[in-house]
C-alpha cells in the first residue's frame, strides 16, 4: 500500500480540487439564494398583513405590531446587502486572481514557444516551476533509450545528480514516468516510491514533494520533479499550473529537438555537398570556407544579425554548387562556367531550410555597374548577400595557392579590390573589407 501522506496521485483521485470558476459560480450561487431568501421572507410579511384570507389563516400567530415589521425589513434588507456586498467582493478577487494568473500562464506560455534553443528552454521552464511554486530544490528529467537523464538539477545534491542516468521505473521520478500521471505528497520520504538515489537532489532535507509528467501526444517524454516548498505543502492550484507548464514545456522540447535535429541535418548535408565541390574541381579545394570566411569579417562588421550571418555563411558555402552539374574539363570554359550560378539556384531553391540564400548564389557574380549575369543587376538591387560574396570570392581567388589563378599578394590583392570598387564591387562593402582584413585571416 501507498502511504497514507500521499494526497493527489493522478489526476483522477482529484476529488477536492476547485478551478477559480466554480469559486465564482458558488459565490454567485450564495448571492442569489441570499437575495431569494430576504424576498421570499419580505413578501411573506407583507402578505401577512395584506392579504386577508393568508393572513386568516395565519390567525394562531401572534400579532407584530408596524414597528417591528419595518425593523425585520430594515434589518434583512442591510443583511442581504451586506452578503450581496461582500459575496461581490470576493468575487471580483477571485476573478482579478484568476486573471493575473491567466495572464501568468500566457507570458510562460509564449516565452517558451518561442524559445528553439533547448538547453536555454529547460533553463526557464526550471526557473518558472520554481517562481510559481516557490521551491528549494527541482530536475528536469528527459527520457533517452528507456532511461531518465537529468538534464536540469538545482539543489545540494546538483552536481552529482547532472547527467545521471536512472531506470525509467526507479524512485518516484521513475514512478512518474511510467504512469504518466502527476503525484504531491506532504511527506516523500514516509512514501515507498521515494528512493534518495533518485530523488534525494535537496539532501537529507526532503519533505513535500510535487512530480508531473512531461507529456506529448506519443507519450511520456520527460518529468518535472520539485521539492520542498517553502512555507508549507504544495497545493492542488500549484499542481494544476505545474501540469499545464508541463504540458507546454513538452510541446517547446518537442520542437526545440526538432529544431537541434533538422539544424545537424542541415550542416551535414553542407558538408556533403562541399566535399562533392572540392573533389569534383581541384581548383576549388577549401575555396568555398574561405569565402565564408571572408564573408563573415563584413558581415561582422555591418553588425549583421545572426540569422542573416547564418543564411550568408551558408550561401558562401555553397554558391560554387551548380558545378556538380558541369563535367569538370568543361568548368571554366567560359560559356560553362557562366551556367553555374542558374544551376545552383535551381538545386537549391526547392530546399526548405535552402530557400532564403537561392539568392545570393544566382546573383554573386554581378557586377555592381550592371554588366555582370545572369540578369545584369546594378548598385543596390543585387541582394547585400550577392555583393558580399562577390568581394569575399574575389579576393580568395586572388591570394589562394589553390586557385585557378597565379595568386599575388596581400596587398596587391587589397589594391585590386580598391581598383575595381565602384564598377565591379560595392564601393562601400569594399572599404569595409579592406578595414577589417589583415593577414592573420589568411593562415
Amino acid at each position: 500500500m501507498l502511504s497514507s501522506k500521499v494526497i493527489v496521485v493522478g489526476k483522477k483521485q482529484v476529488s477536492g480540487k476547485k478551478s477559480i470558476i466554480t469559486e465564482i459560480k458558488q459565490k454567485i450561487r450564495l448571492f442569489n439564494t441570499v437575495t431569494t431568501f430576504v424576498i421570499i421572507i419580505l413578501l411573506a410579511i407583507i402578505v401577512r398583513y395584506l392579504y386577508k384570507p393568508v393572513s386568516e389563516a395565519l390567525d394562531f400567530l401572534p400579532d407584530i405590531s408596524v414597528t417591528i415589521i419595518v425593523i425585520i425589513v430594515l434589518c434583512l434588507t442591510f443583511i442581504g446587502l451586506y452578503i450581496s456586498r461582500l459575496v461581490s467582493r470576493q468575487t471580483v478577487q477571485s476573478i482579478e486572481k484568476y486573471s493575473r494568473r491567466l495572464d501568468h500562464i500566457l507570458h510562460i506560455t509564449r516565452d517558451l514557444r518561442e524559445e528553439i534553443y533547448g538547453d536555454i528552454l529547460l533553463n526557464k521552464i526550471m526557473e518558472y516551476s520554481l517562481s510559481i511554486t516557490d521551491s528549494d530544490a527541482s530536475s528536469i528529467l528527459l527520457i533517452e533509450n528507456d532511461s531518465l537523464i537529468f538534464k536540469k538539477v538545482k539543489g545540494k545534491r546538483a552536481d552529482e545528480f547532472f547527467g545521471k542516468s536512472i531506470h525509467k521505473g526507479k524512485g518516484i521520478v521513475g514512478w512518474v514516468a511510467e504512469h504518466g500521471q502527476p503525484v504531491r505528497i506532504e511527506n516523500a520520504k514516509n512514501d515507498e516510491r521515494f528512493d534518495p538515489d533518485v530523488d534525494g537532489i535537496a539532501g537529507q532535507q526532503v519533505s513535500t514533494l510535487l512530480c508531473v509528467p512531461l507529456m506529448t501526444k506519443t507519450g511520456v517524454v520527460g518529468v518535472i520533479e520539485l521539492l520542498n516548498k517553502k512555507g508549507g505543502f504544495y497545493s492542488a492550484r500549484e499542481e494544476e499550473m505545474i501540469t499545464y507548464l508541463a504540458d507546454q514545456a513538452a510541446i517547446s522540447l518537442t520542437r526545440a529537438q526538432f529544431y537541434e535535429d533538422q539544424k545537424n541535418y542541415e550542416i551535414h548535408f553542407t558538408n556533403i555537398l562541399l566535399e562533392a565541390i572540392d573533389t569534383q574541381i581541384a581548383e576549388k579545394m577549401g575555396h568555398s570556407k574561405n569565402v565564408a570566411k571572408y564573408s563573415n569579417i563584413i558581415a561582422r562588421a555591418l553588425n549583421m544579425s545572426e540569422q542573416e550571418r547564418k543564411w550568408l555563411y551558408f550561401a558562401s558555402l555553397l554558391h560554387d554548387i551548380g558545378f556538380l552539374k558541369i563535367r569538370a574539363e568543361d568548368s571554366f570554359k567560359p560559356e560553362e562556367f557562366r551556367k553555374h550560378t542558374i544551376i545552383g539556384y535551381d538545386m537549391i531553391s526547392p530546399i526548405n531550410f535552402y530557400e532564403d540564400i537561392a539568392p545570393f548564389i544566382l546573383y554573386h557574380h554581378e557586377r555592381y555597374d550592371g554588366r555582370g549575369y545572369p540578369a545584369g543587376l546594378k548598385g543596390d538591387v543585387i541582394p547585400l548577400g550577392a555583393r558580399i560574396i562577390a568581394i569575399a570570392e574575389a579576393f580568395n581567388a586572388m591570394v589562394s595557392e589553390t586557385s585557378y589563378k597565379v595568386p599575388i599578394g596581400f596587398d596587391a590583392a587589397i589594391e585590386e579590390l580598391k581598383i575595381n570598387a565602384g564598377s565591379q564591387f560595392d564601393p562601400e562593402l569594399v572599404k569595409v573589407f579592406v578595414q577589417n582584413i589583415t593577414l592573420e585571416h589568411l593562415r
